[in-house]
């Protein structure tokens, strides 16, 4: 049964009121009265919920049970890949969040096919929002990644603070294997993973990369589409975190 997001605002005296386009999207389901729903808040409580009444503007709901998030096990994941083409963004984006990325920041690099206008970047940033969400309710996600507008590959590394490790995916370059580079113990410390676009990085990307304190990994010998890359390369890591399998 997928998760819907409301607001904490929606929940008050053993009732979710929902409105606005959730209520429309549950429209779409024909859900009916005494039908049982799950939905989250953004204050990560999760509530089982039977709706009472569906009127025009509102949709009520009588609270039958609440859970709370579990407390974090392991380092939060931020995905920053180089700009994809079209639906192969939407893709990476739907999936990333599927394997559980707290956030995701598109990357413009020397080699991007991809250079977005400015006054297209809101319109995509709201549609990957909404991917984003759609993938978070069917996966039962305790909350929503967050998606950043497309920052400059020399802007985004020397932002990254002492406080998170960098790994930047290579190929045909000496480095870890994603499966031996060291990992943070620290549930608090973000594990930042960088991968580049299919022309891959320039020599000067590197040089930035690790004089920001970025580990050079890798996943072996094959030569994989940059979408891929990360998917696999988010699979081993949360692997490793003990966050699948």
């Amino acid at each position: 049964m997928p998760v819907f997001f409301i607001t904490a605002a929606q929940v008050h005296n053993g009732t979710v009121t929902i409105t606005g386009p959730l209520l429309d999207h549950l429209r779409s389901l024909r859900v009916h009265v005494g039908e049982e729903l799950r939905v989250s808040d953004d204050q990560h409580r999760r509530y089982r919920m039977t709706i009472t009444r569906i009127g025009r503007h509102e949709l009520i709901g009588r609270i039958t049970q609440e859970e709370h998030a579990p407390g974090r096990r392991s380092p939060p994941l931020i995905l920053a890949p180089a700009l994809l083409k079209g639906d192969r963004m939407d893709w990476l984006v739907q999936k990333a969040t599927e394997l559980g990325v707290s956030s995701i920041v598109p990357l413009i690099t020397r080699y991007s096919v991809v250079r977005p206008r400015a006054t297209r970047i809101p319109h995509q940033r709201l549609r990957w929002e909404r991917i984003a969400l759609e993938a978070a309710q069917q996966s039962e996600r305790w909350d929503i990644p967050i998606l950043e507008n497309p920052c400059d590959f020399d802007e985004f590394v020397p932002r990254q603070s002492a406080t998170h490790s960098g790994l930047i995916l290579t190929e045909r370059a000496s480095g870890y294997g994603l499966l031996a580079v060291p990992l943070p113990e620290d549930a608090t410390r973000p594990i930042v993973l960088v991968v580049g676009p299919e022309g891959g990085w320039t020599p000067e990307e590197l040089g930035l990369a690790r004089a920001c304190g970025f580990s050079f990994v890798t996943l072996g010998n094959r030569i994989l589409r940059a979408e891929t890359a990360a998917l696999a390369g988010l699979s081993i890591l949360q692997s490793r975190l003990g966050e699948l399998g």
